[in-house]
């Protein structure tokens, strides 16, 4: 039960002893692990919530002879929140009515001008504010879980400190990547101005091209990405919003999509509209993928990874998405700054994690909201300058992540080291506890 734990911080296991305080019970329901941070999955003791408060599984921690016992199964949890399998419509599983809605919208969707777009978005969004789980704007209920096992794995092993790898080459705070979804023509046509934007901040981002319907793809068109140094991914098979409608449709379609990844020699894929259902990503024969979002209240598959790291679901890595889509903000909150971006920012830099953007250029095509982009991409020109946060594409971060999983960490009478192919880029980096609370540095 300590997977997941030991993938997050790569750190020796012999550090690691994490047990059950006893058997779990049959139900699974909402519970806290600390103050904030909330948690999915069946306990030890169900404990009913009380005037709306959950009940606080870390007063139910016991230790034992150097032996971390809680009330859960620290995987089982993680996996419930990562893949949303918790009660929510993240799963993606609309009544009749609710389906034929979607399919509606989708058929005539591209005959809708954006502003009528924008109203029956807006109407099929609200009280957005009020769903309380996912935390918005960002939420980091797996990390705050992992890093509060680290400060009680400290604690039984009454370690002054525990080495681990860090989360990023060369020890970058955190990583960001820049994708844009080119849903139609208009913004195929606009990926040249596009990446000469990028490239005059330094950003090599990765185009999600819809291979069918949607418009023409030409050899042309994608070594015109390639050539400059950008990426190509595979962004679903047509765009009607119908990929995981049912399995067999979901199979058919995905042996296409499978196909144009061949085709194309590309790694990454991204479901249109950002739907997915988790279980089914076995079936895509691609490396990484990018359609989860860390908090969906403005979606329209509601739900949340709660992580702001990258995560392997099976043998495929998943990049979630951990910021609000250029759409949301421009269209759907009717927000033309980037504070919000830049609140997101902050919030995942404090937990090291991976800044994920999607812009799209069929939308940055005029000037006020070209104006809140190139704001972005200077900001994070300045965070690559001042604070060191590696700006990668995914496919990098995708083989960087590859090989952290395979390294392992070495204490012997040398010292600490690092062992296993790109070690040279990792750094070793030690976790504390200071003033009762986590500390993480590079060495």
């Amino acid at each position: 039960m300590s997977d997941s734990f030991l993938e997050h911080f790569k750190c020796p296991e012999h550090y690691v002893r994490l047990g059950l305080t006893g058997p779990l019970s049959a139900s699974k329901g909402f519970f806290r692990f600390g103050p904030e941070n909330v948690c999915y999955g069946r306990l030890y003791q169900p404990h009913e919530s009380r005037n709306g408060n959950l009940h606080d599984a870390v007063h139910d921690v016991k230790f034992d002879q150097g032996e971390v016992q809680i009330p859960f199964d620290i995987d089982e949890v993680v996996e419930n929140l990562r893949c949303e399998m918790y009660p929510s419509s993240a799963r993606n599983e609309k009544s009749i009515a609710q389906a034929i809605l979607a399919a509606a919208y989708y058929s005539v969707r591209p005959l809708l001008s954006v502003e009528v777009r924008k109203y029956l978005q807006r109407v099929h969004l609200r009280g957005w504010e009020k769903i309380s789980f996912p935390h918005w704007p960002v939420d980091r209920s797996v990390d705050d879980l992992l890093e509060r096992l680290m400060l009680f794995t400290l604690q039984s092993q009454k370690a002054e400190r525990i080495p681990f790898i860090w989360f990023w080459p060369e020890g970058a705070p955190s990583s960001a990547v820049m994708t844009h979804d080119v849903e139609t023509a208009m913004g195929r046509d606009f990926c040249g101005t596009l990446m000469d934007i990028d490239d005059a901040y330094g950003i090599k981002a990765s185009f999600q091209v819809v291979p069918e319907r949607r418009y023409e793809v030409t050899p042309a068109f994608l070594d015109s990405i390639g050539r400059r140094g950008f990426e190509i991914a595979v962004q679903d098979l047509n765009h009607d919003g119908r990929l995981y409608k049912n399995r067999d449709q979901f199979m058919q379609r995905v042996a296409k999509i499978n196909r144009y990844r061949r085709e194309w020699g590309v790694d990454g894929f991204r479901a249109a509209v950002l739907y997915r259902r988790q279980e089914w990503f076995k079936d895509l024969e691609f490396s990484y993928d990018m359609s989860v979002p860390n908090v969906a209240h403005l979606d329209p598959q509601r739900g949340g990874c709660c992580t702001v790291m990258p995560y392997f679901v099976g043998g495929l890595l998943e990049l979630p998405v951990t910021t609000t889509q250029d759409y949301t903000l421009f269209h759907i909150l009717g927000d033309y700054k980037a504070d919000l971006w830049k609140t997101q920012i902050e919030l995942i830099m404090e937990k090291h994690g991976l800044l994920s953007f999607i812009v799209h250029p069929d939308y940055v095509t005029t000037e006020p909201e070209r104006k809140v982009y190139e704001a972005l991409l200077e900001d994070l020109a300045g965070l690559r300058r001042d604070k060191g946060i590696w700006i990668a594409t995914p496919g990098e971060v995708n083989r960087w992540w590859r090989q952290r999983a395979k390294m392992k960490i070495v204490e012997d009478a040398q010292g600490v080291r690092i062992e296993g192919e790109g070690s040279e880029r990792a750094r070793v980096a030690y976790a504390c506890a200071v003033d009762g609370r986590l500390a993480l540095s590079v060495e």
